[in-house]
């Protein structure tokens, strides 16, 4: 079981609630073995469902209910045949299913932001074992399909795409040489971080406000919370294509909604993490010092996912 605590920064919340979010709050994503491949997989170009020639794979049952419990945390769960998600805006749900950031995905009514939803999909019983067979980059890219799959189905999605030139963040290499901890093969982490299972693994993240901790994880997940804090697309251009240790520590911006760490095994509670030091350097410093990279500013071309039509889905 791989659990990963991710930034409670994602603007798929809607801004009066991200004001809400510099308090205390967790947002968690626990995931199976196969889905650590959702966040590394290589992103993919989104296709609305109306554009495919073939019929996306689909769960065999999903309930989806709205989530009017008040509480702001956010918790999403793959497991072998099934998909839950508790407190998920349709936004955030479209990011993941689509592999794209917040700023990558444009359009919709303001409901998409702020209200959220309870989900459980379940796969087929045969097809279960089978998708256990699959490579981890392909289980997770099974797993998106089926939650398009969902989106089109319950909440009516349909989208084109556009490409703009955009700022973008290079992450490469600093003039002294990169600083990373390979990560040792076959490392079980005695003292790292644990997931639900209670036991440490490698794979595993998790992200508090100016701090990110990561055991034996490749840069692309480095990358993708890179893109999610700073509101841009990162391109990793360092050639490396090991997994590291990671403990990156840095001062956050005061515009910058708070990233929280949640609590070993993921359950749930608040952020008891001290506030970073004030005096600590910025995020770009702490790159370039801790880890021995840098961010280039640049631009480049950036795909948006312009939505064209989205329902609330029926209750069940």
């Amino acid at each position: 079981m791989i659990l990963k605590y991710l930034s409670a920064m994602r603007s798929a919340i809607a801004p009066t609630l991200r004001d809400h979010l510099r308090q205390p709050t967790l947002f968690a994503i626990v995931a199976g073995p196969f889905v650590f491949g959702l966040m590394n997989a290589p992103q993919v170009r989104a296709q609305s469902p109306q554009t495919t020639g073939a019929p996306l794979p689909s769960f065999e049952v999903a309930s989806i209910k709205p989530n009017r419990s008040g509480d702001n945390r956010f918790f999403i769960s793959f497991q072998p045949g099934r998909f839950t998600a508790t407190g998920m805006t349709t936004k955030f749900l479209i990011e993941d299913a689509y592999n794209v950031k917040d700023f990558q995905v444009s359009g919709g009514p303001n409901w998409i932001n702020s209200e959220r939803y309870d989900i459980d999909a379940k796969e087929e019983d045969s097809l279960v074992e089978e998708l256990q067979k699959l490579p981890p980059n392909q289980r997770a890219e099974q797993i998106r399909l089926r939650v398009q799959s969902l989106l089109a189905d319950r909440f009516k999605l349909t989208f084109h795409r556009e490409t703009k030139e955009l700022p973008v963040y290079a992450l490469v290499i600093a003039k002294n040489g990169a600083k990373l901890q390979e990560a040792k093969p076959g490392d079980t982490y005695p003292n790292g971080m644990k997931g639900l299972d209670g036991r440490a693994h490698a794979g595993m993240m998790r992200m508090g406000r100016g701090q990110l901790t990561g055991q034996a994880i490749p840069l692309a997940s480095l990358v993708a919370m890179l893109s999610h804090q700073l509101g841009r697309t990162v391109l990793d251009q360092t050639g490396l294509k090991g997994n590291y240790d990671i403990n990156l520590q840095w001062t956050p911006d005061q515009s910058q909604p708070a990233m929280l760490m949640g609590p070993e095994g993921g359950k749930p509670g608040t952020d008891n993490a001290p506030p970073p030091d004030s005096s600590g350097p910025s995020i770009f410093t702490a790159i370039q010092e801790q880890l021995g990279l840098r961010l280039e500013s640049q631009k480049g071309p950036v795909e948006i996912l312009v939505i064209d039509h989205v329902e609330k889905p029926s209750e069940n």
